[in-house]
């Protein structure tokens, strides 16, 4: 009976993203196989690991896609990402705490593509005043990897609802992006204006 490696693929990710920790024992019987034949197509667990940051990122290139980022103002296009990055968000989280996708062997190329693609709606709202320009659009893109990352732990956990999720992470992200037309810097007090 040939093997649907896409299946197998599938029940690591659903496994892993509830279990960070399963061992390919576990991963073979989730996908209704036996170790054997799971390492007939994946050596190992690192090799495992890669396969499944491959899908990651193809999941995420999907959602990018689906979001429109080029469309509207860009925190509604922030809006729409988290949105549509949702259903992958597990898998996500996983592939986030991974450390050999980050350590040591060079990076799949996928991720800075995504990271561009990503960072391009922070960029477009630097450029039209929505979003605070001290924020960089590295930096916004990294905040909004943990905070789906730490959004899927929680619905994982029970603690948060899923329906809530793409609003509680766009919101959190927004919230400190946003430009505010009033200024940050603390107003003096009265006792300071006596000291000086």
């Amino acid at each position: 009976m040939a093997v649907d490696r896409e299946h197998v693929l599938r029940s690591a990710a659903d496994l892993l993203t509830r279990k960070s920790t399963a061992t390919m024992d576990e991963v073979a019987k989730a996908a209704g196989i036996s170790r054997a034949t799971l390492h007939r197509h994946f050596a190992g667990r690192d090799a495992l690991v890669r396969a499944l940051e491959s899908l990651g990122i193809e999941e995420c290139e999907a959602a990018v896609d689906a979001a429109r980022p080029d469309e509207g103002p860009a925190s509604d296009a922030v809006r729409r990402l988290v949105r549509e990055l949702q259903p992958a968000a597990g898998l996500l989280a996983f592939l986030y705490g991974e450390s050999q996708l980050w350590e040591g062997e060079p990076q799949n190329d996928g991720w800075a593509h995504l990271d561009a693609r990503i960072g391009a709606v922070f960029q477009r709202g630097h450029h039209s005043g929505e979003f605070r320009v001290e924020l960089t659009p590295a930096w916004l893109t990294e905040a909004l990897y943990g905070l789906i990352a730490s959004g899927a732990w929680a619905v994982q956990d029970g603690r948060v609802a899923a329906r809530d999720f793409p609003t509680m992470v766009a919101e959190l992200l927004l919230g400190g992006a946003l430009r505010r037309e009033t200024s940050h810097v603390p107003k003096e007090s009265s006792r300071d204006r006596e000291i000086g």
